[in-house]
């Protein structure tokens, strides 16, 4: 990542109808569905905002469990998950190219992020189906990760991601949603989170220790109610300091 450069996404299509004031201040966009969340007209309205504003557009698969948000491991095969996950990115990837514009990225959702995160098998069914689209799409990934690690070895380009509004933990997995400070909800300690990320390319974890963790892309989450006032201070405080947002 260029030093005046951050690129700041956001889950977008999963029901909160915020779409409309995220998308001027971020840069790039994961669009659910299907899966965890999402339906054609959910996809096509959230592609016509990211259109309108110049923002990179992203698929955000997950398990296909709506029930749960796609916040729960669904045990299947590995033949099911690939079907499911390329379906998912696929149906997607019809409106994009009804609306002439192309597919950048692909991000895991929820429980299947946080697993192919750690587990190789889930992984490889990820990388797997990027390879088979056979575009010029970067995935998504944690940093030191798994997933990362398959993906390089498979020549399929990535992009470091980071939460700008997740806390973490000593191994870099994020803490539990279940856990009461799963969530950084102040403005101020997310631009804190960040600028540590960005400036000295170190996250401070829940026990206190500083990691090194580094990002080429931050994900603000869009399914909370503070979400739009959260990301348009990070972004105001990123751009008084120079950093640019695309």
């Amino acid at each position: 990542m260029e030093h005046q450069i951050i690129d700041i996404n956001v889950d977008t299509g999963e029901g909160m109808g915020n779409e409309s004031l995220l998308m001027p201040y971020i840069s790039s966009c994961n669009i659910a569905c299907g899966g965890h969340a999402g339906d054609q007209n959910s996809m096509q309205e959230v592609v016509a905002l990211a259109k309108k504003h110049s923002v990179k557009i992203g698929a955000h698969p997950s398990f296909p469990d709506r029930e749960n948000f796609g916040r729960s491991i669904v045990d299947m095969s590995c033949v099911a998950l690939y079907t499911a996950v390329k379906n998912q990115i696929n149906d997607l990837l019809n409106i994009l190219r009804r609306a002439h514009v192309p597919l950048h990225h692909i991000k895991p959702h929820g429980a299947l992020y946080n697993l192919a995160a750690v587990d190789e098998k889930t992984a490889t069914v990820i990388v797997e189906v990027v390879k088979a689209l056979a575009l010029p799409t970067k995935l998504y990934v944690p940093y030191n990760s798994v997933i990362a690690q398959v993906a390089i070895k498979n020549n399929v380009e990535i992009m470091y991601e980071a939460f700008a509004d997740r806390n973490y933990n000593d191994d870099l997995t994020l803490v539990s949603r279940q856990e009461h400070n799963a969530l950084i909800t102040k403005p101020e300690a997310v631009f804190e989170h960040v600028y540590a990320m960005v400036f000295h390319k170190k996250v401070k974890t829940i026990a206190g220790k500083l990691v090194v963790l580094k990002a080429d892309t931050f994900c603000m989450h869009g399914d909370h109610a503070d979400a739009v006032k959260l990301v348009s201070s990070l972004v105001g405080r990123l751009k008084a300091l120079g950093y640019k947002i695309r």
